[in-house]
């Protein structure tokens, strides 16, 4: 079976709440699941993090981002996997995709959860009307990598990651801090340059 077949189950998994393995124990890059557009994507995530602060800020929103501290500092990993469990994570949309659409938002605190998918680790965001689904897999000492897709509105599935581009979504999740991670995704499909999630454990 494919990579991509692998991260299709598991997708279904999570977007189900349901904790099933379903990732083979062998070792796994995740360039080998990527799409093409998603390894551009991370590739030129520290362009879209300037870009989108850019924009952001010429729309008035200078305070607001300093004010997020390392939460919107694009150099501010510090390395180091995040745990399994449970967090609370909050969203903030940068730099408008489109004209007319707003160039900073930040949403209030969602249910996400982090757990294992045998060798890998899944994630999923449990609520809001926008829910990444999909797995983390191993990069280098300061970041990981989550591929996979959008689940919207009142779905209860996740659709098979690298079947429509505009579900996609690809991420580096770095700790920026004790106990604080983010999820950084360059150029998502939907209304920003940037997206990103904080995460803080729930308890």
């Amino acid at each position: 079976m494919t990579m991509r077949y692998l991260l299709a189950v598991a997708l279904i998994s999570l977007a189900a709440c349901a904790p099933k393995a379903v990732v083979t124990s062998q070792a796994v890059d995740w360039r080998t699941a990527a799409t093409n557009a998603d390894r551009d994507r991370l590739r030129d995530w520290r362009a879209a993090f300037v870009r989108a602060l850019a924009q952001a800020r010429a729309a008035g929103h200078g305070r607001d981002i300093a004010a997020e501290g390392e939460l919107l500092l694009p150099d501010a990993a510090l390395g180091g996997p995040i745990p399994n469990g449970a967090y609370r994570c909050r969203v903030i949309k940068l730099g408008a995709k489109t004209p007319g659409m707003l160039d900073y938002i930040a949403y209030p605190a969602f249910a996400c959860r982090v757990q294992q998918e045998r060798n890998l680790q899944g994630f999923a965001k449990l609520t809001g009307s926008q829910r990444p689904v999909g797995l983390i897999f191993p990069n280098d000492a300061l970041r990981q990598v989550f591929l996979g897709t959008l689940v919207l509105g009142d779905e209860r599935r996740a659709m098979q990651y690298g079947n429509d581009p505009d579900r996609d979504v690809a991420a580096f999740v770095e700790r920026i801090g004790e106990a604080r991670w983010r999820m950084v995704m360059p150029y998502p499909a939907f209304e920003s340059t940037l997206d990103v999630i904080e995460l803080v454990p729930a308890n």
